[in-house]
């Protein structure tokens, strides 16, 4: 597991001891980045779930300016610790365990609106739609601002949640991948 492109090009990176995760692989990493990048100039990451902290260190890596990385296990929180120190992330990051509801409305609570979030729950315990629901409600992600949501390759989610469009759906092996645009309006579901 690496960094695959920017800043820290090339540098690998911890995964989280154990099998309670499954980190993005990198071939996974690149395609998402190439579709929604793949390089940023500034703004505000939250890697939900964090796990090794890969996603959320990418995107540090391609431009954006601070990522929030939010992860229920204190193993994954050390990993991501190690990993951002290892690319000199520190100074652009913030790390809570933490449970990814709680923290949605935490940040609600600081007024933080995000133009980059990524939802990569483990796939027995998703319950994706209720979060993006949750998102939307309120208000975290700015117009324009993407959602990237891995899955089980057999999920399907809905084409709109609130104020969210699937813009693309990919399928990587057993993963599945389904980026979602926020918009200033939405149908509802």
């Amino acid at each position: 597991m690496r960094v695959v492109s920017g800043s820290c090009k090339g540098r690998p990176l911890k995964a989280v001891p154990g099998t309670s995760t499954r980190p993005t692989t990198d071939k996974v990493k690149e395609s998402i980045f190439n579709i929604i990048g793949p390089y940023f100039e500034g703004g505000l990451a939250v890697d939900l779930f964090g796990g090794s902290g890969g996603l959320g260190i990418e995107a540090l890596s391609r431009g954006m300016d601070t990522c929030i990385f939010v992860d229920r296990e204190a193993k994954a929180i050390a990993t991501i610790h190690k990993n951002l120190e290892a690319c000199r992330f520190q100074g652009q990051a913030e790390v809570y365990r933490n449970d990814a509801e709680r923290a949605l409305k935490a940040m609600a609570k600081r007024e933080l609106s995000c133009e980059l979030m990524f939802l990569d729950p483990p796939y027995k315990k998703q319950k994706l739609k209720a979060l993006i629901e949750l998102i939307d409600e309120l208000k975290l992600l700015k117009t324009g601002g993407i959602i990237v949501a891995e899955h089980d390759h057999d999920v399907e989610l809905p084409e709109t949640i609130g104020a969210f469009v699937m813009t693309r759906k990919e399928t990587y092996g057993i993963s599945g991948v389904s980026i979602f645009a926020h918009t200033d309006k939405g149908t509802g579901e």
